[in-house]
């Protein structure tokens, strides 16, 4: 990897927390099995196949994914990165949250909406060994904004596009109006994670100085509703590592009418 961008000094805590997130963000999908390294999803029926470079034969099954074959006798298997066992007697079933060893790579558990694959990751990969970087813009205080959140009601639904097409349902949280410097208010629809709030959106630079779509954490709101929106760690989705994802597309809304000079911008490749 080439060392992080190199930003003029300061003492503002905007920069130097920024800076922490994107080296770590660097670090991240640049390792060894990070997102970079994803090198295919194998969808699977209830039929066993032989898939393309993979040990073994592969199916959906009842309590997950099951493999087949002498081949796979001894592989270890992981749980959340931790060894929990090995293939024994020509067969095993890869539930959520596991992996498999299999030499430098790994076998891991993927579902959607009840569908199940098999992902391979592989440590050279070229999106990876090719990967040099995240191009990003310099942060900027002024994108650190103040919205105010307003819950969904009850019965709400948010249709979710995947990247391949796929459509499902998510539930939101509700929506953050995001007052901008210029005094105009642009919305964005968020759902509950990881005990805060999380968008897809995108922007007037998607295309052309970003990719075509950016993801974005936000804390939960507090007690009034107040929410704070740093777009300076607006993030790449997946996809943008990889072909082999089903990223989120931008709901409904989503798309600002307005250009979000912040966060990340597009992968850094080997010319």
């Amino acid at each position: 990897m080439a060392s992080p961008d190199t930003f003029a000094s300061s003492t503002d805590s905007v920069s130097s927390d920024w800076a922490t997130w994107h080296e770590a963000r660097e670090r991240s999908t640049s390792s060894p099995f990070g997102l970079a390294a994803l090198a295919a999803t194998h969808w699977l029926t209830a039929v066993p196949e032989q898939l393309d470079s993979v040990p073994g034969l592969w199916h959906a099954g009842l309590d997950g994914i099951v493999g087949e074959g002498s081949e796979l006798n001894g592989l270890t298997i992981l749980q959340g990165g931790r060894p929990v066992g090995a293939v024994t007697d020509n067969t095993v079933t890869l539930m959520s949250g596991q992996d498999i060893e299999w030499g430098d790579r790994r076998l891991r558990f993927f579902e959607r909406d009840g569908a199940l694959a098999l992902r391979v990751l592989d440590p050279e990969a070229p999106t990876r060994t090719k990967l040099r970087g995240i191009e990003v813009f310099e942060p900027d205080p002024a994108l650190v904004l103040e919205g105010s959140f307003s819950p969904s009601a009850p019965n709400s639904r948010l249709e979710i596009t995947a990247i391949d097409g796929h459509v499902s349902e998510d539930l939101p949280a509700g929506v953050i109006a995001v007052p901008f410097p210029d005094g105009a208010i642009e919305t964005l629809t968020v759902v509950a994670e990881r005990g805060g709030l999380h968008a897809v959106f995108g922007d007037e630079t998607n295309g052309t100085e970003t990719y075509g779509f950016r993801f974005i954490d936000m804390p939960a709101p507090d007690a009034d509703g107040h929410v704070t929106v740093d777009f300076n760690r607006a993030y790449l989705p997946p996809c943008a590592f990889a072909d082999f994802y089903v990223c989120p597309l931008p709901p409904a809304g989503n798309r600002l009418g307005r250009p979000i000079r912040a966060g990340e911008k597009n992968v850094r490749l080997e010319q």
